[in-house]
């Protein structure tokens, strides 16, 4: 038997999909995805793996470490290293509920990326039921914060990463059903304006409104962007009284750059933004950064045998270098040889048409068992 005889079965695997997408996990709700962590720990668990539980900080939920039985257990191997945070809110599932719709499934999160968990969880399950043995040993990652930059385990991730020669990170599939061997550098930032307040009715002349000067301010900060940097304002918090002028406002700003060049001289350009105009003051701080992800000769040579093994499964893959940040950043950025998106096909992630298409799931996992049984 080799891995295109495993039996994978699409409804079985709608079934436990299901279970994990209805267990709704956004990140800033540690409690929710510790719960996501604990269905994840029992699936991983049947299938065969040793279970760790790392308990979660900064105010994130825990981290799932599952490590499957080898004779090689300690020798650098493969890491598949995924999210089980999504950043739909609890109650999402009202307005996208899982539902079956002709070859597309919907659901919070089932593209980004419980599809892509799942599905290695499958092709382990099945390898272990069949007696086929991968060369080298397996570890799962799965981690609680990667949409919101990955700030409380990128150390546990680029540690785990430096034990292994490969890492697969089974995020969706990208744009034209790619794999990923490259990402664009990211940062983020906070700015916020700080005014003076007074009544909006009687003494407006007196205040300085905070919420003001920010709209000024994203509208330079977003007509920054260039075809090598991009500039967004995400994400804006500010005024509880309608009758009060604010006196401050706090946005999130995301820049995205092709080359780390283009990122650090985004980052002069967004920190220069600081100072004080018109009696308000700007803050402008950095945050979380991802690295540029150049594809290098190992990473290379890991799609090419992805690629073959994609081939063999029946469908053709190319790749390409791609923006939108994930974990692989970090794991490619060190120089491991890398192979990033080769999760689940679908479309519409972060978004309330977030779904994937159902002959993805038999494709992807036997993508994923031809690449744990053909690396060494």
């Amino acid at each position: 038997m080799t891995y295109l005889d495993l039996p994978f079965d699409t409804d079985e695997m709608l079934t436990g999909l299901k279970t994990w997408v209805e267990c709704e996990s956004p990140t800033y709700d540690a409690a929710a995805v510790n719960r996501m962590m604990d269905l994840a720990a029992y699936d991983f668990a049947v299938a065969g793996a040793e279970i760790e539980r790392i308990p979660g900080r900064m105010g994130m939920g825990g981290s799932l470490r599952a490590k499957f039985p080898h004779e090689k257990q300690g020798e650098p191997g493969i890491l598949i290293s995924g999210h089980l945070d999504t950043v739909h809110p609890i109650g999402t599932l009202e307005k996208l509920p899982w539902k079956i719709v002709e070859n597309r499934v919907y659901g919070p999160g089932v593209m980004d990326m419980k599809g892509g968990n799942y599905v290695a969880m499958e092709a382990l399950k099945q390898l272990g039921a069949a007696g086929l043995k991968t060369p080298l040993p397996v570890t799962v990652l799965l981690t609680p914060d990667e949409e919101i930059g990955t700030p409380s385990t990128r150390e546990l991730i680029e540690r785990e990463a430096a034990k292994n020669k490969y890492v697969i990170v089974p995020e969706p599939a990208s744009q034209g059903d790619c794999a990923v061997t490259g990402r664009y550098a990211i940062a983020r930032f906070n700015v916020k304006t700080i005014g003076k307040p007074s009544h909006a009715s009687w003494a407006l002349e007196d205040g300085r409104s905070a919420i003001a000067a920010m709209a000024k301010k994203v509208l330079e900060i977003e007509a920054m962007t260039t075809p090598d940097c991009t500039f967004s304002v995400g994400v804006i918090h500010a005024g509880k009284w309608v009758n009060c002028v604010s006196s401050s406002c706090d946005a999130q700003v995301l820049s995205m750059a092709k080359r780390q060049g283009d990122l650090d001289a985004g980052v002069e350009r967004m920190l220069a933004l600081s100072g004080e105009e018109n009696g308000v003051t700007i803050e402008v701080t950095r945050g979380l950064t991802r690295p540029v992800w150049e594809p290098d000769a190992g990473t290379l040579a890991l799609f090419d045998v992805t690629k073959t093994i994609a081939a063999e499964v029946g469908f053709d893959l190319d790749h390409h270098s791609a923006g939108g940040g994930s974990d692989g950043n970090f794991t490619g950025a060190m120089g491991i040889p890398t192979i990033d998106s080769v999760g689940v096909r679908g479309k519409g992630l972060h978004t309330l048409d977030e779904h994937i298409f159902i002959d993805s799931l038999v494709e992807r996992a036997k993508l994923m068992a031809g690449l744990l049984t053909r690396l060494s």
